[in-house]
């Protein structure tokens, strides 16, 4: 299950790798559960089902917009691909990450 983490994140990365701002205060929200799903990853689907990747982007997009205070994000990492994710998840993959450090303030886009 721990290798379907590491493709069901590493698909994440690439459907936003043009996107990616790593340090960029838009960001959007990809539920890491559907997407194991989309992928046929059934056991990845229910165990992370629900559970958010962050994807911060170069800019914001068009609709709707909600700002959310970055300590939101304590204990997340960042991986080399610029998602993150709860530091569980982190941990659980065997992807390399970092400790991830949010702005003060972030903005949520909804597409």
């Amino acid at each position: 299950m721990q290798n379907q983490l590491d493709q069901t994140l590493g698909a994440i990365g690439k459907d936003f790798e043009n996107q990616i701002e790593t340090s960029s205060r838009f960001y959007v929200e990809v539920d890491i559960g559907r997407r194991a799903g989309k992928l046929g990853f059934s056991d990845t689907a229910k165990k992370y089902r629900t559970v958010l990747a962050v994807v911060p982007l170069k800019q914001a997009l068009n609709g709707m917009k909600v700002r959310i205070d970055g300590r939101t994000f304590v204990n997340y990492g960042q991986l080399d691909s610029g998602v993150v994710v709860p530091a569980r998840v982190a941990k659980e993959s065997r992807l390399p990450h970092r400790l991830y450090e949010p702005r003060g303030s972030m903005i949520l886009n909804f597409a």
